[in-house]
């Protein structure tokens, strides 16, 4: 098993810190709006790696954190220490508390992870349950030189840490003050980061510590947060390709220079997602949650399809088209796990081993879902051709469609009751089909098909379906 490791720059053989084990940690959402599906692609990578993990059999222990304190609006420059703290802008906003923001969308996040056949994480621990661990860790580095307070403030000096630089390439070499970076009047470096901020008068979040009435920044929070579940040193840390510099450069800083020891040993990072070829934007018209691809006739799963469909690594480009194609590759696959699990079998029948071994050395690859996707594709025309000669299948088949579907996070979902009207128009229209009356049935079939639902006529009778 080969991932690609960020930090080195290369594909690296997987070996965890313990035999049959991993620990994982993954950068949640910061909890102050809905999640778009940026969002939801950098949470399904995560998930079909804990898959590939699992089926491989390892035992994962996966975290996922809720960051609802510390995140500012500009973290996109200098240190992420810049801005108003999205959380206490969001409440001042919709007038409720930092709290009532917080668990208003992390319970939407669930629905939308579950939604999406996302495996819950163990544990989701909270920034704001765990100030006490971040006081603890920045104590530590106040001890051993690596930070300093100032005015109620507390930094992180970048420059006591020599392999500063080395997941991102910024380098402090090669780091300069730019036009949009202000140096702080309390900092020694410009480029050094805040671990602990002074909260200013009528701040909605504050607690205690030794040097201020403050809140925490951004990066020591995970710091924390995975050393409280995972301890010093774990195996897998991912997040998105934006996490890198400063979020995750500033976490191996802080995290290595309070334990002594080495913080992760696999960095993975997904790509950004664009929109018809663009960035998405509010302004553009192009931003979408789950909600909005719900409300274009499609599931969270066909959007699930459409994400592994791209490469992790590659900047995904998503459009109507894709999702569409994505939403047919995912019904053949449910319609033919359907047809193995009645279908006969024998030892001589076919066989899935050859597309399964293939499939598997491709998720193991990198996870390489494109090419999986395409070999399960294979695999059911395949086995949808012998059936439709009356062949038999191997035993093997329906293992391998069972895999093949966890590794996609396509559990076949519990068949919805059919309402008695729709029931009725299709009894009826069996009846008119008897009765050579085409034009009676063709009127009822659209009727089925305007209602919401699909008819097909198989072997065994009519089938009906929810949805396209």
């Amino acid at each position: 098993m080969r991932f690609y490791n960020t930090l080195t720059r290369s594909k690296e053989e997987f070996v965890p810190r313990e035999k049959g084990k991993v620990g994982m940690y993954t950068c949640g959402l910061t909890v102050y709006d809905y999640p778009h599906i940026g969002n939801l692609r950098a949470f399904v990578f995560p998930d079909t790696l804990r898959r590939v993990l699992l089926r491989a059999g390892y035992e994962v222990r996966h975290i996922k954190n809720i960051t609802d304190v510390g995140h500012m609006t500009a973290d996109d420059v200098a240190q992420g220490d810049s801005g108003e703290d999205k959380m206490t802008k969001k409440a001042l906003a919709e007038h409720k508390t930092p709290e009532e923001i917080a668990r208003f969308y992390e319970a939407h996040f669930y629905r939308d992870e579950a939604a999406m056949h996302i495996l819950p994480a163990q544990f989701f621990p909270r920034a704001t349950a765990h100030i006490p661990q971040m006081i603890r860790i920045i104590e530590e580095l106040i001890a051993n030189g690596h930070a300093y307070a100032a005015n109620g403030n507390v930094f992180f000096d970048v420059t006591s840490f020599d392999r500063y630089g080395a997941l991102s390439g910024n380098t402090l070499d090669k780091l300069k003050v730019g036009a949009r970076l202000e140096e702080h009047p309390d900092k020694r470096n410009p480029w050094d980061f805040a671990l602990w901020l002074k909260a200013p008068e009528g701040h909605l979040m504050r607690w205690p510590s030794p040097w201020s009435e403050g809140y925490p920044g951004w990066h020591i929070e995970c710091s924390a947060m995975s050393q409280e579940y995972l301890g010093d040193s774990f195996d897998i840390h991912t997040g998105g390709e934006d996490n890198i510099f400063p979020h995750h450069e500033a976490e191996i800083a802080q995290s290595e220079c309070a334990t002594g020891k080495p913080f992760v040993r696999y960095w993975l990072h997904t790509r950004h997602i664009l929109i018809d070829g663009v960035k998405m934007s509010k302004s553009k018209g192009n931003f979408y949650r789950l909600s909005d691809i719900v409300e274009h006739g499609f599931s969270p799963t066909d959007l699930r399809v459409c994400f592994l469909g791209a490469h992790y690594r590659s900047q995904m480009n998503f459009t109507w088209d894709s999702l569409e194609q994505a939403r047919k590759i995912k019904e053949s696959l449910l319609k033919t796990f359907g047809r193995v699990a009645t279908a006969p079998v024998s030892d001589t029948g076919l066989s899935a081993a050859p597309w399964l071994t293939r499939l598997i050395e491709a998720c193991e690859d990198d996870l390489n879902t494109p090419l999986a996707l395409t070999i399960a594709q294979e695999l059911a025309r395949e086995t949808n051709s012998t059936l439709d000669r009356n062949g038999s299948l191997n035993p093997d088949i329906r293992s391998a469609f069972d895999t093949i579907l966890f590794l996609f996070g396509l559990e076949p979902e519990r068949k919805e009751a059919i309402p008695d009207e729709i029931q009725k128009m299709a009894t009826d229209r069996q009846k008119s089909r008897i009765d050579k009356d085409f034009t009676e049935a063709d009127r009822l079939r659209d009727a089925i098909l305007k209602a919401g639902y699909t008819i097909e006529d198989t072997p065994n009778g009519p089938q009906i379906t929810r949805g396209k």
